[in-house]
């Protein structure tokens, strides 16, 4: 997978995305794809897709809304000519009745005619910004998934979708954090600058060492834990909703889409 992994940093995001639709490739996205937007996934019936919308925009730091698809359209031509949401993310999470039950690395079969797909903005966008800067990142360094923790900070809710607002965390050298904040806030479409610097009892989290998802990643003397919004948010709010089916990406298996990182706006023109 290392091999494999480093082999697929230096390709194309075309390139890239034909090896998660082959299902070639099953693993993380952190530092693919570079210089284009990134994204979380959300599939659900229509009948709850409204409520999600306005769940979404009450909450835009987790959730930050870059796109829609058409009602039982699989494709979403906004953020790619050539995407298909069944295919082209490395790995699914299947929730029933708000249960996870299975991860597949295509979801061709489960298709409904009803569903609408949403993609949300990413966190690995800003990083390969924080990487340009000389801001280097444990967990892209050793090939892991960013650490995720469930806080104590409230989302607003929406019909039934609600919940804690799940954080991302990163150790930042002690100099680099005013840099680091400064730049994470050009991206309002990728979460924006961080909720949370320092301390986590703060926000609730017990334990640095034993997230709720992802990988454990090392807060070395000299740096400091800093924690933006994740896009698992809606993950837990969908959990809680208890929706007879519902479709994600697993965390930190995003779909890569064909509009730049740094693209005033999320809508690909002709």
């Amino acid at each position: 997978m290392n091999q494999q992994f480093e082999e697929l940093k230096s390709q194309s995001t075309r390139q890239v995305r034909a090896q998660i639709r082959a299902c070639a490739y099953a693993g993380h996205t952190a530092g693919l794809g570079k210089d284009n937007l990134q994204a979380n996934l959300a599939i659900l019936p229509a009948a709850h897709a409204l409520d999600f919308m306005r769940f979404c925009q009450r909450n835009p730091k987790p959730c930050p809304l870059v796109g829609v698809s058409d009602t039982g359209v699989p494709q979403m031509t906004t953020l790619g000519r050539d995407i298909d949401i069944r295919t082209d993310l490395p790995a699914y999470y299947v929730y029933r009745d708000g249960v996870l039950v299975d991860a597949p690395q295509d979801i061709t079969d489960l298709w409904q005619d009803d569903f609408v797909a949403f993609a949300l903005g990413c966190s690995f966008t800003f990083e390969h910004a924080l990487e340009r800067a000389g801001i280097k990142l444990w967990h892209i360094a050793n090939n892991t998934t960013v650490p995720m923790f469930a806080s104590n900070i409230p989302t607003v809710s929406a019909g039934p979708f609600g919940g804690a607002t799940v954080v991302s965390m990163r150790a930042i050298p002690d100099h680099q954090v005013a840099e680091t904040i400064e730049i994470s806030n050009r991206f309002p479409m990728a979460h924006g600058g961080p909720l949370h610097v320092g301390d986590p009892a703060q926000i609730g989290i017990a334990d640095l060492d034993r997230p709720d998802w992802g990988d454990r990643a090392p807060v070395p003397e000299g740096t400091t834990p800093v924690f933006w919004a994740c896009g698992v948010t809606p993950q837990v709010a969908i959990m809680r909703a208890g929706l007879p089916i519902c479709i994600t990406h697993k965390p930190g298996a995003m779909l890569i889409t064909d509009v730049a990182d740094d693209a005033e706006t999320t809508i690909l023109r002709p």
